[in-house]
This record gives structure tokens, sequence and C-alpha cells, in this order.
């Protein structure tokens, strides 16, 4: 029996087959690889999963087994609609655990999205939406969660915070995870938080607005700790003021119902086409003012939306997928999310929707990013 010289292969060779052994035409693993492969190279189903395989099967048959050839659609579809989408998770986990061990651990972004056409009416099956974990400074998928259909974000971040190593990294929230629990967890976890705060915590919302209204009455006298911003491109000018102070003695309610020892606010100007517009955002943390550290956070926080989300619907084209069926969905999602961390592993120049084209048209460029990954 040949090896396999795909490196990621290892770690899905103790994944539970979901076929009846005497069905097994074709390997799990190689039904994996060839599928990772193929999105990586800008399959968006299926059938494009198969054809791909026809097209690379030389190349293919260098660094998988294949012993009975490439796998119909079908195939692939049915393996992939059965297939526990926890035991394939896990699996990712272990091998993105290896790369953050070598890649180290500093801004963990948790953050949600739905998949848009992955509702299947006839079943009653609710869109898919999975809340996701995306380490900042090596732009990689640490981990994603299902939302439960009856429930929503809250109840899914703590599962997936339980499966990361919070060890030494500050996890960034938005609003919707600005809970009491999901910040002792964190901090019980020996990590740091910088958790948005809004209307869904009005008591607290309201405290830090007061508080920030009267540092600003105070002038200079009032902010030890501040930050300013700017940026000029694309038509439009911002300015970003970052403001970071201890919880003072007047709000030492806050300390005593949170593990935070800060308040942070963040004003935002821009000025596009003569117009400006202002936006006010306000934050709760674990971590000791220092307004640049604040800074960091919150811009790092938005590249679970820049380089993840954005990505996946630009130039993965998930919001437009259909594929509907069981475990499938969130099985695709997963193959997806593979595939960018696999791409953004690999440091040749380009986007990644030009590193994907390449990996499509040339096989030592498809061999270069996978063994990047390695």
């Amino acid at each position: 029996m040949a090896a396999r010289s795909l490196a990621m292969a290892a770690y899905f060779e103790e994944l539970e087959d979901p076929r009846v052994e005497r069905t097994r035409k074709h390997s799990l693993v190689d039904i994996i690889c060839l599928s990772i492969c193929a999105v990586i190279a800008g399959a968006e189903g299926w059938e494009d999963i198969e054809e791909f395989g026809w097209q690379k099967e030389v190349w293919l048959r260098r660094h998988l087994r294949l012993e009975n050839g490439i796998p119909s659609h079908d195939t692939i579809s049915r393996v992939f609609r059965a297939l526990k989408p926890q035991a394939f998770e896990a699996a990712f986990r272990e091998w993105v655990g290896v790369l953050t061990e070598r890649l180290g651990l500093a801004q963990i972004a948790i953050d949600g999205k739905t998949l848009r056409r992955s509702h299947d009416r006839h079943s009653a099956q609710s869109a898919l939406h999975l809340v996701s974990a995306w380490c900042v400074q090596n732009r990689l998928l640490l981990g994603q969660q299902a939302v439960d259909g009856k429930s929503n974000e809250i109840t899914a971040i703590p599962e997936l915070l339980k499966l990361l190593e919070l060890k030494g990294a500050i996890v960034t929230i938005d609003a919707m995870g600005c809970q009491k629990e999901i910040a002792q967890q964190i901090v019980a976890a020996k990590g740091d938080f910088v958790l948005a705060v809004k209307d869904n915590q009005p008591r607290l919302h309201a405290a830090l607005q007061e508080h920030f209204e009267r540092r600003h009455a105070e002038g200079r006298r009032g902010h030890r700790q501040h930050q300013a911003t700017r940026e000029k491109g694309h038509g439009r000018k911002e300015e970003r003021h970052y403001y970071h102070t201890p919880i003072p003695p007047e709000l030492d309610w806050i300390a005593r119902e949170w593990p935070a020892q800060s308040l942070g606010q963040v004003i935002s100007y821009v000025k596009r086409d003569g117009q400006e517009t202002s936006e006010v955002r306000y934050y709760l943390s674990s971590l000791p003012p220092d307004a640049q550290r604040l800074a960091h956070a919150v811009r790092g926080h938005w590249g679970i939306e820049n380089s993840l989300h954005w990505v996946l619907d630009v130039t993965f084209n998930e919001d437009q997928s259909r594929i509907r069926k069981d475990h499938g969905p969130a099985n695709f999602a997963l193959l997806r999310r593979i595939a960018l961390n696999v791409i953004k592993q690999d440091t040749s120049k380009g986007s990644v929707r030009k590193k994907r084209k390449r990996a499509a048209w040339n096989d030592d460029a498809l061999l270069n990013i996978v063994a990047a990954a390695g």
C-alpha cells in the first residue's frame, strides 16, 4: 500500500468512518485530502471536487493512495453528509494546535457568521450559523462552533472557548459575548479579554458613557492613556481616538461583578465626499490601562471580518453555496476554513484569490501551498 506524502493526512487517520465497512471503496482520508486540495484550487461543491480529481489525477496519485481511483461526487457528498462535524473539527483542531504551538498566540477574535443559503425548507433546517475563533497575528482559524437553531451565540461562545488554549492570549468579542460568565471563563483559563459593551448590558453601557463624559470634561487631566491614529485612502480620511482608564472608585460595582480592571472608549471620525460621520464604542477589559494595547486589540478584532468572513464570502463564495443536506453545510464550511488556513501559511506573494488560481493551474504551486501547512 503506497504511503501518503501529504503531511495533513496524518491528522485525519483516526477519524471514524461513517460508512458501513463493505461500502468503503475509497479511503476516508483520501476523500478528505482530495477535497481540501480541491477547495484550495477553487472547488465550490461536490461535483467540482470530483472534476478536480480527474483533472489532477496524476498529481494526486503521487501524494495519495487512491487505490480505487477518483471517487464520484455522489460518494464525496454522502461521506461529508454523514461525517460527524464534531469529530472532523476535533481533527482540524489537532492540526491547528501543532501550528499554534509553533507560531504562538497573542490575540483571539471571536465572531459569528451565517451561511445564508444553507437552510433547507424541506427538512425545516435553518441556516447554519457558526461562531469562529480567529488568531489575529497568524491569521489562522483556531476553531468553530455551530449555533443551535433554538439558541444564539451566547451559548455557543462558552463551548468554543472550552476547546481553545487561552493562557496568555487576549480574547476579543463583540457585544453579544459581553457576559459575566464568558468573562469569568476566559480569566479562569488564564487569558485576558476586551469585550465590546452595548445596550444589551444597559447599566454597564450607561455607566461607561457617563464615566467618559466626565473624563472628557476634565480635559487632559482625565486621560493619562490616550492613543490617536489617522489614516487616509480610498477617498476617505479616518481619525480614531482610544481612551483607556482604570475602573474608578465610584464604579467599583463593575469590578465586583466582572473580573475586569479597565474601561475603554473608541471615538472614530470618518470624512468622505465632504461628509463627516462619527461613532463611539465602549469596552470592558481585564487588562490594565494601556491605550496603545487597547487600540491594537480593537483594530485586531476587525481582522476576523476582513481576513476571514469577507474572504469566505468574496473569494470562496460561501454565501452563495447551496449545499444544504445533513452535515454537508457544516463540513464543507470547515473544508473552506481548512483551505484558507493552509493558504494563509504560504508565504509566497499574492492574495488568497491569486494563490488559489496558482494552485489550480500549477502543480508545483499547489504542492508548495499544501506543504507550507505541514
